[in-house]
């Protein structure tokens, strides 16, 4: 997984609230296992009309935002399934970072394992956010992983709190299978040992 420390970037505004993950990736992408290929298809019913062309008015379609990496979103965002896909689809457009008042529990979860930063704010400065969004390709954030700063277009600072778990897990860019790798040498040691005072679970020579 990616290291997250530093990240500055386009933010996105996306003043809806209860955006859930089928508003995020439709049922129909869900198919591949794979996390790449599915930015194309994120809000794919948002972004695109019946004849598959861009609805110009939608945000992520409009050339200031077209390379957005923080999306600033309304309250309970990621509500509805459980499904991994919209997370993937997310990081795979590009957006390593989202802000809103409140997230859904396991999107929130799943959000952290796929290296996006999802963060909690009150909602006075999501709003200030938002409005700061709204200015276009001047609508350029700063993410302070390390330091837990957003920095504003007007060079403005909002504090936000994260666990400090997750927030390892970021700056070093562990997932599951990281944090796992991490106890290799134990790991291994554990399995000798085992087969040495067990030697019927070694494997046949």
């Amino acid at each position: 997984m990616e290291k997250f420390s530093t990240l500055t970037g386009v933010a996105a505004p996306l003043p809806l609230i209860n955006v859930d993950t089928d508003m995020i990736i439709p049922k129909q992408f869900l198919k591949t296992i794979k996390r790449s290929g599915l930015g194309v298809n994120l809000f794919d019913e948002m972004r695109y009309d019946d004849e598959g062309k861009e609805i110009p008015d939608f945000v992520l379609n409009q050339p200031a935002y077209r390379e957005a990496k923080i999306l600033v979103a309304g309250d309970n965002f990621g509500c509805g399934s459980s499904r991994e896909h919209a997370p993937w689809a997310i990081a795979d457009f590009g957006i390593r970072c989202v802000i809103a008042p409140s997230f859904a529990d396991i999107f929130f979860n799943n959000c952290f394992k796929n290296g996006i930063l999802p963060i909690v704010l009150p909602q006075e400065e999501v709003d200030k956010l938002m409005d700061d969004a709204g200015r276009g390709a001047n609508a350029v954030v700063t993410i302070d992983l390390e330091n837990q700063v957003i920095k504003g277009p007007d060079g403005g600072e909002i504090k936000f709190d994260v666990d400090p778990f997750r927030k390892h897990c970021l700056l070093e860019g562990l997932d599951d299978i990281g944090l796992t790798m991490e106890k290799a040498d134990a790991i291994s040691a554990f399995e000798a040992g085992l087969g040495a005072s067990r030697p019927w679970t070694a494997p046949a020579a």
